[in-house]
């Protein structure tokens, strides 16, 4: 068996890596193991998720959504990528309503770790996005 071989068997721990890497703001390294990935299955759809994902953490909030729609365009079932682009999409002023409605969708999958995902950024969007806005907010400097 040929070192690619060996690899392919590790191809999840791999993509698990770069989240984590990901997660630890380590963005050199996230790149590095995707595009390893890539070499061992390049139509994965986690690896386009993962590199969307690098994008969300990065406020890079048009490039992420590009990247899920493509994933969703692919794959309009891939609970996963419609559940970040919800979370984008909340992030986007103009967009909450459509962020609400797909992670309420995503929020009754079959997926523990998506219903969760999707049941924490749906708290996160009633307590903190859609919330009234605080005197102080409201309160305008005299004469503008």
């Amino acid at each position: 068996m040929n070192l690619i071989e060996e690899l392919k068997k590790e191809f999840y721990s791999l993509i698990e890596l770069g989240y984590i890497a990901i997660n630890q703001l380590d963005e050199g390294s996230a790149l590095k193991i995707f595009k390893a990935a890539e070499v061992l299955d390049k139509t994965n759809s986690l690896i386009k998720i993962g590199y969307g994902y690098l994008h969300l953490h990065k406020l890079e909030l048009k490039e992420a959504a590009k990247i899920f729609n493509e994933v969703l365009k692919q794959n309009p079932k891939n609970e996963m990528a419609k559940t970040f682009l919800g979370i984008v999409y909340t992030m986007t002023p103009k967009e909450v309503d459509k962020g609400e409605k797909l992670l309420k969708e995503t929020a009754n999958s079959s997926d523990r770790e998506v219903q969760k995902l999707s049941g924490i950024a749906m708290d996160f969007v009633e307590k903190f996005v859609k919330r009234p806005p605080s005197p102080a907010d409201i309160k305008k400097p005299k004469g503008k």
